[in-house]
């Protein structure tokens, strides 16, 4: 299996609109952060974890010509605004693309997009024909196991997602003592770090690398990370093994 970050930044994304500090205005590409998500392949099939507002320029950039079914970790508008540009991948299958989420955000997907669901498709037009699944628990997914890992996003309860030697958490600011069990033996455990300092709801790095180091997977990526964070002077600083992710790094999963 292979994991790519589409995204790699914080709810408003990474150069800030209107700031001068030294990460959004760096040279470094790898400080121009969209929003957080990653695309996984496996035997052909292609799944993307979370569309966000650029979901359609992440998927140019890396290329992607088929998504096979989509999972989300939650509803907050930097996760899901992107989901219309799913249509476009079903020009020529026209089939449901299966849709997993918790049943908050499932919710939340019919509310927010209820043209995709609610009346005939008027003709001359399109819209992504969705499957949504409520996830309660482990599911099959194209021959893999998906587990799904509930985590708090501050107060908020939402999902990681398993699937096979990789988890994927992002927004992450507690996991729970049966989701730690449920995360061990991993070979990349991808996990939100926000910036230095304490958030609400989000990991800090120092909190970021204190969890990640309790679960003690062969590797760390962190992502979901602000404009506080300049990635050579962090990643400089990091243990063995613990790196900050960036858009577009592609990683094969043991």
């Amino acid at each position: 299996m292979t994991l790519t970050f589409l995204g790699t930044g914080t709810s408003s994304g990474v150069p800030v609109i209107g700031c001068d500090c030294a990460v959004c205005t760096s040279g470094d590409p790898r400080n121009t952060r969209y929003r957080a998500s990653v695309w996984l392949r496996w035997d052909e099939i292609s799944v993307v974890v979370d569309t966000g507002p650029e979901f359609r320029l992440q998927a140019l950039r890396a290329g992607i010509r088929t998504v096979d079914a989509l999972l989300l970790t939650h509803d907050h508008a930097d996760h899901i605004f992107g989901l219309d540009d799913v249509r476009f991948f079903q020009l020529r299958g026209r089939r449901e693309m299966p849709l997993y989420g918790d049943a908050r955000t499932v919710g939340v997907i019919r509310r927010a997009f209820k043209y995709i669901f609610d009346g005939p498709l008027i003709p001359g037009t399109f819209r992504p024909t969705l499957a949504p699944h409520d996830v309660e628990g482990p599911f099959s997914l194209f021959g893999r196991t998906v587990i799904p890992i509930p985590i708090c996003h501050g107060q908020l309860p939402i999902l990681g997602y398993r699937i096979g030697g990789c988890a994927y958490l992002t927004d992450c600011s507690r996991i729970p003592e049966g989701s730690e069990a449920l995360l061990q033996g991993l070979d990349v455990l991808v996990l939100g770090a926000l910036r230095h300092r304490p958030h609400p709801t989000h990991f800090s790095l120092p909190q970021a690398v204190a969890a990640a180091q309790r679960l003690n997977p062969r590797r760390t990526y962190f992502t979901h990370i602000g404009h506080e964070l300049d990635h050579e002077a962090t990643e400089r600083d990091l243990p063995a093994g613990f790196h900050i992710a960036y858009d577009g790094l592609t990683l094969d999963i043991e």
